[in-house]
C-alpha cells in the first residue's frame, strides 16, 4: 500500500488533474467531450430545496440509480430495478417510498457519503441493460470491469459481480466477487469474495472458469483511453458492458485498491515495471495494448516470461 501511495500515485499523479476522476460528473463530461460512451445522466439535485421536486423528476422513470458525485468505496449508491405503483423496488426487491427516496438524497447532498465529508451532488442516472452474456455471473445488480492503467498501458483487470450479500452492487468490500481477468484475453482467472477463492456464484452456481468478456479489445481501448483524458499516469478505469451500446464508462478512480491482485494471483509491481518500458517504448494507444496483451497474457506470465522481448 506506502508503495502504491508513494512510489505510484504520488510519483505519477498529479493533483490538479484528480478532479476529474474524483467527480462523476465532471468524469461523466470530459468523457463526452472526448467520444466515450457513459450512462445516460436523467439529471442532477444539487440543493436541499430541490429535493422535494424529486417525485416529479422520476415519475416516467421505472428503473435508475441514484449516486454521490463525489462517492468513494461505492457508497451511496441506490439501485431502482422497477416500481410497483408509487413505491420503488431496490435491488434485491426491498421496496421504498419517496420519502425515503428523498432522505437518501439529502444524506449525499450533506457529504455523508462523500470524500472528506464535503456537500455533495445526487446524480440520476440510467440503469445499464448489462450484456446477457453476464447474465448468471451477477445477481441484482449491473457487473463492472475494473482495469488497472499505468502510462496508458492496461495492467490488470477484473470484473466485480453483485452478489445477495453486496445488496446488487458491484463492490468488493460489501461482499461482491472480483474475478481476475487475462489481459491478452479477456478470460477468467480466478475469483474471490472476502479474499477467498471460489469457483461458483455463491447466489446462481454459474462456475466462473467459462467467463469470457465480450468485446475485449474495445473494453481495453476505452480504459487505456481514460489515460490521456485525465492527464493521470495511474488509475482505475471502471467500465460496464450494455446490451445495446457495448462498453461505456461508468467511472474513474485515482486510487484504485489492491484487491485486483488477490483475484488475479498476481502483484502488480512487475507488471508496473514492464508498463513503463512499454511506454518510454511507444506513444501510440493501440500498440501499447498490443504490447500489454502480449506481455501480460496468463500463459506468457505462468511461463515467467513478463518482460519485453521475442514472443
Amino acid at each position: 500500500m506506502n508503495r502504491r501511495n508513494i512510489g505510484i500515485i504520488g510519483a505519477h499523479n498529479r493533483r490538479k488533474d484528480y478532479p476529474i476522476a474524483d467527480n462523476k460528473l465532471k468524469t461523466k463530461g470530459a468523457a463526452l467531450s472526448r467520444g466515450i460512451p457513459v450512462p445516460e445522466l436523467y439529471g442532477t439535485i444539487e440543493h436541499q430545496f430541490q429535493i422535494k421536486m424529486i417525485s416529479e423528476r422520476l415519475k416516467m422513470r421505472d428503473s435508475f440509480v441514484i449516486k454521490p458525485a463525489q462517492g468513494s468505496g461505492g457508497r451511496g449508491i441506490l439501485v431502482v430495478t422497477k416500481r410497483n405503483d408509487d413505491l420503488f423496488v431496490k435491488a434485491g426487491g426491498l421496496q421504498i417510498d419517496s420519502r425515503e427516496v428523498q432522505r437518501h438524497v439529502s444524506n449525499i447532498l450533506a457529504g455523508l457519503y462523500s470524500l472528506g465529508g464535503r456537500n455533495d451532488s445526487a446524480m440520476i442516472e440510467a440503469l445499464i441493460d448489462f450484456d446477457p452474456v453476464l447474465a448468471g455471473y451477477s445477481v441484482d445488480g449491473v457487473p463492472d470491469i475494473r482495469v488497472i492503467v499505468f502510462r496508458g498501458v492496461p495492467v490488470m483487470a477484473m470484473i466485480r459481480c453483485a452478489t445477495t450479500l453486496s445488496d446488487g452492487k458491484a463492490n468488493l468490500h460489501q461482499g461482491a466477487v472480483g474475478v481476475g481477468i487475462d489481459i491478452g484475453t479477456g478470460q477468467s482467472v480466478c475469483a474471490v469474495q472476502h479474499n477467498q477463492v471460489i469457483s461458483q456464484h455463491p447466489d446462481t452456481g454459474v462456475v466462473f472458469e467459462r467467463l469470457q468478456i465480450p468485446q475485449w479489445q474495445q473494453v481495453l481501448d476505452l480504459a487505456a483511453s481514460c489515460a490521456n483524458m485525465t492527464g493521470l499516469d495511474y488509475l482505475g478505469a471502471d467500465v460496464v458492458l450494455d446490451r445495446l451500446r457495448g462498453p461505456m464508462l461508468l467511472e474513474l478512480n485515482a486510487r484504485p485498491g489492491l484487491a485486483i491482485q488477490v483475484a488475479n494471483q498476481a502483484g502488480l509491481r512487475h507488471r508496473l515495471t514492464v508498463a513503463e518500458t512499454i511506454a518510454d517504448q511507444t506513444d501510440d494507444q493501440d500498440e501499447k495494448i498490443k504490447l500489454a496483451r502480449e506481455c501480460f497474457s496468463s500463459t506468457r506470465v505462468a511461463s515467467g516470461q513478463l518482460a519485453l522481448g521475442p514472443m
